[in-house]
């Protein structure tokens, strides 16, 4: 069973040009996870770019519920959720099988 795993961001930043520039980091950071965290089958990641949504969004395919706990756990993903967790004002997130 494939899960996906989807994560969108709203960032805490006032001003339109912070948000846009932590939303790339996020996606930058989250990126450079593929070929480190061996468990990542696929990833999509992004900044907004359309008005009035939220600020990123990523979209992760893992072949089981272990391979996403080892993506979750690992050293590397670990190190860009405290950059996340501190730009950040929101997180919804959904799994679901495919």
């Amino acid at each position: 069973m494939t899960l996906r795993h989807v994560v969108a961001w709203k960032l805490a930043a006032d001003d339109e040009a912070t948000r846009v520039a932590q939303a790339r980091e996020i996606a930058d950071r989250l990126r450079a996870l593929v070929g480190v965290v061996p468990s990542i089958g696929t990833m999509t990641v992004g900044p907004n770019v359309v008005e009035g949504n939220w600020d990123a969004a990523l979209v992760a395919d893992f072949a089981d519920r272990a391979a996403l706990d080892a993506y979750v756990e690992h050293p590397a993903h670990q190190d860009v959720v405290v950059f996340i967790r501190g730009v950040v004002s929101d997180r919804v997130a959904v799994d679901f099988e495919l």
